[in-house]
C-alpha cells in the first residue's frame, strides 16, 4: 500500500491516502468573515487529493485569534462555504471543515475588546498577529460553566451548519495549544470543577463536544486531530500526565464511530529530525486506536509510503507541499519535482502565492 492507493471503510470512500492538511491562509479578508471566490478556487485546484482539510475556520466571534479567518457561524458564512465544497465536488474531491477555536491564543483587538476565554487565567506569555501587527497576548478570563457550555453548542452548530453547507465531514481542532489542548494541559488548567484536575476531568470538555455534535450530525462524519507531543509553543508544555491523558483521550475515542483520528502538529522548536518524532508518536499511540488513523508533520512522499507499508497509519496530510503544488498527486504519481512555497505569502492576502502556483505541463 502507498499513499496513491485508494482507502475505503464504511465512514470514508477516499481516491487515494493522500489528506491536505489544515492549513489557516488568511484569505478572508473581509468583514463578515466569508469563505471567497478566491478560496473556493484555492481548494479547487487541490481537490484531487483523497480528503481536503480545510484551514480552521472560526465557531463563533469569541473564538478568533488571527485575522482574515473565514466563519461558520452565520447564515452568510455557511452558505459562502457552499461555493467551495460545490466546486470541489465538481472535481469529485472530498472535504471536510475543520473547526476552531483558540483559546487563551487570541487578542482583545481580535474580540471586540474582550479578553480571550481559556480554561484558566494563565498567560501564554506569546504573541497574536493583530491588524495593527503582532502584540503579546494578555492574560485570558477562566471560562465560567454556562461559558463552556456555550462554546460547546458553538461547535454543535458549527458542526451542523458544515453538513448543511454540503462539507462530507468536520475536523475537531483540539491540537497545537489551542482551547481543547489547554483544558488537557496542566500548564494551562488548574480549575478545580469538573473540567479540571484528574484526567478524565480535563478531557471532558473534548467528549461533551462529541457528544453534542452527535446529537445534529451522525458521528462517523467527524474527525478528531491531536499533538500529543507539543511542547514549545504558545506556552504549552508537556507534563508528568502528558502522555496518560493522551492514551485515556484515544482509548475513549474508540467508543465514537469517528472518520478518522489525526495526529500532527507544528514542528517543534527544539527537533531536528520532525517526521520521525511524529513517527515515533504514532506508533505509541497507533496501540491504543482501532479506528483509521492519520498523521501530518514534514512528510515526503517515500516517509509517507513507509508510513502506511510499516502500518503506522493509514493516511498522511501534507501541509507546505500542498501549497505550492496544487497539483501534488499528480506529481507523486509521475515522480515529478516539487516546487518550493514562497512563506512571505503564506498569511497575505490575493492570489499570489495562494492561487497562481502553475501546475505540472504533462
Amino acid at each position: 500500500m502507498t499513499v496513491l492507493n485508494k482507502y475505503i471503510t464504511k465512514s470514508l470512500t477516499l481516491k487515494n491516502r493522500v489528506v491536505m492538511a489544515p492549513m489557516t491562509r488568511s484569505r478572508a479578508d473581509n468583514e463578515q468573515a466569508l469563505a471567497t471566490n478566491l478560496i473556493a478556487e484555492y481548494y479547487e485546484q487541490r481537490a484531487t487529493a483523497g480528503l481536503l482539510i480545510t484551514e480552521g475556520i472560526n465557531v463563533s466571534k469569541r473564538s478568533v485569534g488571527y485575522i482574515n479567518v473565514p466563519g461558520i457561524y452565520t447564515e452568510e458564512q455557511k452558505m459562502s462555504w457552499k461555493n467551495v465544497t460545490q466546486k470541489v465536488h465538481q472535481k469529485e474531491g472530498k472535504i471536510f471543515a475543520q473547526l476552531w477555536h483558540v483559546g487563551r491564543i487570541s487578542h482583545p483587538d481580535l474580540i471586540n475588546g474582550k479578553l480571550p476565554l481559556a480554561p484558566s487565567a494563565i498567560n501564554p506569555n506569546s504573541q497574536c498577529y493583530t491588524p495593527e501587527g503582532f502584540k503579546d497576548t494578555e492574560m485570558p478570563k477562566e471560562m465560567s460553566v454556562k461559558e463552556i457550555q456555550d462554546t460547546i453548542s458553538d461547535f454543535q452548530k458549527a458542526a451542523e451548519n458544515a453538513i448543511k453547507a454540503d462539507f462530507d465531514g468536520i475536523e475537531i481542532h483540539a491540537a497545537n495549544g489551542y482551547l481543547f489542548h489547554q483544558f488537557f494541559a496542566k500548564c494551562a488548567n488548574i480549575r478545580t470543577d469538573k473540567y479540571g484536575g484528574s484526567i478524565e476531568n480535563r478531557a471532558r470538555i473534548l467528549f461533551d463536544t462529541l457528544d453534542a455534535i452527535r446529537q445534529k450530525i451522525p458521528i462517523s462524519k467527524v474527525g478528531v486531530r491531536l499533538s500529543p507531543d507539543f511542547r514549545t509553543w504558545f506556552g504549552m508544555k508537556t507534563d508528568d500526565e502528558t502522555e496518560k491523558i493522551f492514551e485515556y483521550i484515544i482509548t475513549k475515542l474508540n467508543d465514537y464511530d469517528l472518520a478518522y483520528l489525526h495526529i500532527g502538529g507544528y514542528v517543534e522548536a527544539d527537533d531536528e529530525t520532525p517526521t520521525q518524532s511524529i513517527i515515533n508518536t504514532a506508533k505509541h499511540y497507533r496501540k491504543f486506536y482501532k479506528g483509521t488513523y492519520m498523521i501530518n508533520r514534514a512528510f515526503t512522499k517515500e516517509l509517507a509510503n513507509d508510513a502506511i507499508e510499516n502500518n503506522i497509519t493509514d493516511l498522511v496530510s501534507f501541509g507546505e507541499p500542498f501549497i505550492s503544488n496544487p497539483d501534488l498527486v499528480k506529481r507523486f504519481e509521475l515522480n515529478a519535482s516539487l516546487q518550493k512555497a514562497d512563506q512571505n505569502t503564506f498569511y497575505t492576502t490575493g492570489e499570489k502565492g495562494y492561487t497562481d502556483y502553475p501546475f505540472l505541463e504533462i
